[in-house]
């Protein structure tokens, strides 16, 4: 099988849904995506019923990515956050996610309490810091094949400029991927791809609403991005459905209205494998045999 690092170097756009739980992985995976985003937003929106303001603990993500890779063989690209605190921890959290399952581990250089990039009011630790967490994750990791992504958050903060020369300093310690937070122009877009496409993969983030204004997925294909994640996509249909579900039901008292829009409990137990699942615990029944 290839290695993502081999299918990154191919000049494609891959679109990497976001998801937060194996049901949502499988889903993805029968719907044909080989690559998921664990969205550490979508963990604490599911998991917290709270915004993403740097709440979620490293055990709480990493058991969530265990889950995940149990019911997936799908690449996992997992949002670690800050690495939940100094070189030291960031080597613990790569070290863990990776035996978790993760194919790429991605680290921001925001301040801890962190938050959403799309939300206003972050703060940035030192240039060199992040340098050293970029170079304890590289050193921490058992495989090459385990990809190490280093994300900055600095054009809110510090400019355009200055989150630039962040990406370039994680660069050359050594990150696989980088991923520049928010940029708030598709010129901005362009000038940062222009800079680095043709040196690392780079990856853009799509979220509906959020700060950066692209919307339009061929323009990012052709800017020369590698990734485009919708990491909060599903939780926001997710988050739609339920309330049209539970307004309906509040109303009616049943769900006949939504009979059309649901699916039938042997629908959900064909998705889930159910039939197989069972068959192949009877081979192990040996009370039967």
């Amino acid at each position: 099988m290839t290695s993502f690092r081999q299918q990154l170097s191919e000049p494609t756009l891959r679109i990497v849904p976001g998801v937060y739980d194996a049901f949502g992985a499988m889903l993805a995976r029968q719907a044909g995506f080989d690559a998921l985003y664990v969205s550490g937003a979508s963990l604490s929106y599911s998991r917290l019923g709270r915004p993403d303001i740097g709440l979620m603990s490293m055990s709480e993500v990493a058991d969530s990515v265990a889950r995940i890779r149990e019911r997936t063989d799908a690449t996992l690209v997992v949002d670690a956050d800050t690495g939940f605190g100094n070189a030291l921890n960031v080597q613990r959290t790569v070290s863990l996610l990776e035996r978790m399952g993760a194919t790429v581990i991605q680290l921001e250089d925001q301040m801890m309490p962190k938050r959403c990039g799309h939300l206003s009011g972050k703060s940035v630790v030192p240039p060199m810091e992040m340098v050293g967490k970029i170079h304890a994750a590289l050193d921490a990791r058992a495989s090459d094949d385990t990809l190490i992504m280093a994300r900055t958050d600095a054009i809110a903060v510090e400019g355009f400029e200055a989150a630039l020369d962040r990406a370039e300093l994680n660069l050359e310690a050594g990150a696989d991927i980088l991923f520049i937070e928010a940029p708030e122009s598709e010129e901005q877009m362009k000038i940062l791809c222009d800079r680095f496409k043709d040196r690392v993969p780079l990856l853009a983030n799509m979220v509906e609403g959020g700060k950066t204004p692209v919307r339009d997925i061929d323009l990012v294909r052709s800017l020369g991005y590698r990734i485009a994640i919708f990491p909060g996509a599903m939780i926001r249909a997710v988050a739609t459905a339920a309330q049209t579900y539970f307004a309906s039901l509040r109303s009616d008292g049943d769900t006949r209205a939504l009979q059309g829009k649901m699916l039938e409990f042997n629908d959900l137990q064909k998705i889930l494998g159910t039939d197989e699942m069972l068959a192949a615990g009877e081979r192990f029944d040996l009370h039967q045999q």
